[in-house]
């Protein structure tokens, strides 16, 4: 699959070409938030659909969750991220101040990974953005906006129609024990969370205004989610290079 290339060696100055900041305004709104952030990212999903460990698919000079990472750290600081991999998972090389947390028992669902999530983060820390490590068009605006738009709630969630997108949500960190008991009661879908605290459902015309076209909410589940988002992303050679790898391992 190509050459690992140290995180540590990669320009944070790295962007794909969708992505227009106006960094003034979110220093200006990070400096005057009193609220404490972090962030949560999951990786121990078992990519059955992708074929492949999603957080180690080469994403341009980078690794899928290695890119999330860079992404995500540019509004949240570094050691207040904790990325949470399956029991035994291999994770990429990442950032030295990254926590790792593992889940607790296996295929329990993104509850079981937001638990063990918040049972590694900062107790200084008031929230925490939480995403899968599959969202390589992820734009660090939405996270900004999301942090903006939970208020006095305990979370802040996308919803399109029905759907809620639990994986690009805020979550007070206070939410943990209501977590617990729903694992415990084995009542596993995050909709049950969202019943239980007080929730911002929050459509996602909202979130235009920083993320015209929702990519961060375009997680990759199959070869041809990935083959696109490596051309949307400006990397067309490379998905180019590995449309044949990923077709065989889809015949397999």
């Amino acid at each position: 699959m190509g050459v690992i290339v140290p995180f540590s060696v990669l320009s944070v100055t790295l962007t794909h070409k969708r992505i227009s900041h106006n960094w003034e305004h979110f220093d200006h709104l990070i400096r005057n938030d009193d609220m404490e952030k972090g962030a949560i990212i999951l990786c121990g999903g078992k990519s059955s659909r992708m074929g492949r460990d999603k957080a180690t698919l080469p994403f341009g000079p980078e690794l899928m969750l290695q890119r999330v990472i860079r992404l995500v750290s540019q509004i949240v600081s570094s050691d207040k991220i904790v990325v949470v991999a399956a029991p035994g998972q291999q994770l990429p090389e990442i950032p030295h101040e990254i926590i790792v947390a593992h889940d607790e028992r296996q295929d329990r669902g993104p509850l079981e990974g937001l638990a063990a999530g918040l049972r590694m983060t900062k107790t200084n820390v008031d929230a925490v953005y939480v995403t899968s490590c599959d969202v390589p068009l992820l734009l660090p605006a939405f996270i900004v906006r999301m942090f903006e738009l939970i208020g006095d709630h305990d979370i802040a969630v996308p919803r399109d129609g029905q759907h809620h997108h639990p994986l690009a949500a805020v979550y007070r960190t206070s939410v943990l024990e209501h977590v617990q008991k729903l694992l415990g009661a084995d009542r596993l879908r995050p909709r049950f969370l969202f019943d239980e605290v007080n929730t911002r459902e929050v459509l996602v015309d909202e979130l235009r205004s920083v993320d015209p076209e929702l990519a961060t909410l375009e997680n990759l589940n199959h070869p041809e989610d990935y083959l696109k988002a490596l051309a949307v992303a400006g990397f067309s050679e490379d998905a180019k290079k590995f449309q044949p790898l990923m077709h065989r391992d889809k015949t397999k």
